[in-house]
């Protein structure tokens, strides 16, 4: 009777040892993609050239093709990968909640942001431009005591802009396509953002044009959950990240999309 009761326990013991291993593995982000066999990408789509919709509302851009080489690496093919609309102001928010698995979408590594997720290596070296009019007489940020300038709610913007320019006025939209519309209909003097997020307006209007100057490094990566289940998965895009940046499909990548 004594050995059937410890044969039991014992039982008892490697089964739930059993489901312990069996929970963690499905509660890891990288075997939960394979298993479900889909990548799930936050992305920008007012942003070009790094995310944004052609005519046919298709999400293309940097950002897209880099994620598809991500899908075509973990998954075996580029299209095992499904795009989640994302801005400045929720793709934290999106990603925390679990609707995405990661965001590539213009997202600067910042210390701040540090704290509450983890990063890939850097695919991207942005600087923080300034935008006006043809015909505006601004020649840099010092210019724009007393004015008023537009950013994105959700950049890094905002507190450098303060810091240099006590007395400017600041005005905020949600999405880029927003700004650029106030900034020419005469809202404001100015619009501060990514060099690499100007450059795609700047490119198909010529009534506007970017300062030379740049004010900032914006480092941009891939940005995951910070939780270690998050870590297999980090671990195989820096891989990624890091061979295609070594083979020079990278460099391909930004060619392609005019962005340098």
């Amino acid at each position: 009777m004594i050995k059937k009761v410890c044969f039991a326990l014992l039982l008892t013991s490697i089964l739930l040892c059993g489901c312990g291993k069996k929970e963690e593995v499905l509660n890891d982000t990288l075997t939960a993609i394979k298993q479900k066999d889909i990548l799930i990408v936050g992305v920008k789509t007012d942003t070009p050239p790094f995310g944004y919709l052609d005519k046919n509302g298709k999400n293309i851009g940097f950002d897209i093709d880099l994620s598809k080489l991500i899908a075509k690496r973990i998954l075996g093919s580029p299209d095992k990968v499904s795009f989640v609309p994302v801005n400045a102001s929720n793709r934290i928010m999106k990603l925390a909640s679990e609707e995405v698995d990661m965001v590539a979408a213009t997202m600067s590594i910042t210390p701040k942001r540090q704290m509450i997720m983890d990063f890939s290596v850097p695919y991207h070296t942005a600087g923080q431009a300034i935008m006006v009019r043809k015909d505006s007489k601004i020649s840099s940020l010092l210019e724009l005591e007393g004015k008023k300038a537009i950013i994105v709610f959700g950049s890094t913007v905002e507190k450098g802009l303060r810091s240099n320019v006590p007395n400017i006025t600041i005005i905020g939209y949600k999405t880029y396509p927003e700004a650029f519309a106030a900034l020419k209909a005469g809202k404001a003097d100015a619009m501060i953002a990514d060099d690499t997020i100007l450059l795609g307006f700047a490119m198909s209007d010529s009534s506007v044009k970017i300062l030379p100057k740049r004010y900032s490094k914006e480092p941009y990566a891939v940005a995951f959950r910070k939780s270690d289940e998050s870590k297999a998965l980090i671990d195989e895009v820096n891989f990624i990240l890091k061979e295609a940046l070594n083979r020079g499909e990278v460099r391909q990548l930004k060619s392609k999309w005019g962005i340098n």
